[in-house]
């Protein structure tokens, strides 16, 4: 095994399920509400990757299972958002935002040869950026749909000055929405004086160099705003035409 890769074994899963417990204990003593969370989460992720670990040397031998899998990925993102948008009727408008904002500019970044065209290169970059694109759509459309609540007031007064629904919605949710950004912005912003993020990380465990780690974290940071900025301007029109409520 290499020197770099995480060492499995018992001590590895103590770790996992105290860490766990911290996140717990932490939830209930600040009484956030989350502690259940927590735990189904955490549940769910062993299970998934568990699973997703023994099906990807399979998966990556094919061109359609790893076509298939970016499907499952963008589904699985969308009910996910849509879930978060308070229905999960929801997931057949979240999922537009989602694709728009992944697919394309993953298909860029491979079409431009910055990325090899290979399996085993195109699923992990897809999924990092339908990950940043559910993100950004849940965050942005919860943010567009307080604010429409919230300030109901403004936007019936905006409607009596002459305004369409549409131009008055987005007078009022649109400035709070663009606020989805800031998490992508902040470790755009810090990224190796604050953080060095998965992907800087798992090119130096595959060992390649740290020039290869940091330009392919850049890549990264780079293409995941473009998509979390396409995502959060598509989320709050379908916001605003009232397809999200």
């Amino acid at each position: 095994m290499s020197q770099a890769a995480v060492s499995i074994g018992p001590v590895f899963a103590v770790t996992l399920v105290v860490l766990a417990l911290l996140a717990v204990v932490a939830a209930l003593a600040g009484r956030l509400g989350v502690s259940r969370s927590v735990v189904t989460a955490s549940v769910r992720a062993v299970v998934q990757l568990g699973v997703v670990s023994l099906l990807i040397a399979a998966v990556l031998r094919s061109w359609w299972a790893t076509a298939g899998f970016v499907l499952l990925m963008l589904l699985v993102a969308a009910a996910t958002s849509g879930r978060r948008l308070g229905s999960w009727r929801h997931a057949r408008y979240a999922v537009l935002p989602i694709a728009a904002g992944a697919l394309p500019i993953a298909a860029l970044v491979v079409a431009a040869g910055t990325v090899p065209l290979t399996e085993v290169a195109v699923l992990p970059i897809a999924g990092i950026l339908i990950g940043g694109a559910m993100t950004a759509t849940s965050l942005s459309g919860r943010r567009a749909l307080d604010e429409l609540r919230n300030r109901h007031g403004e936007y019936e007064a905006a409607l009596s000055l002459g305004f369409l629904p549409r131009e008055a919605a987005l007078e009022v949710c649109r400035p709070t929405a663009g606020q989805a950004l800031v998490p992508a912005l902040d470790q755009t912003r810090t990224v190796g004086l604050v953080s060095l993020p998965g992907a800087f990380v798992g090119v130096l465990l595959g060992g390649g160099s740290a020039v290869q780690a940091g330009a392919t974290q850049l890549l990264v940071l780079i293409a995941l705003l473009a998509v979390e900025a396409v995502a959060v301007a598509l989320t709050v029109e379908l916001v605003a035409a009232g397809r999200l409520d």
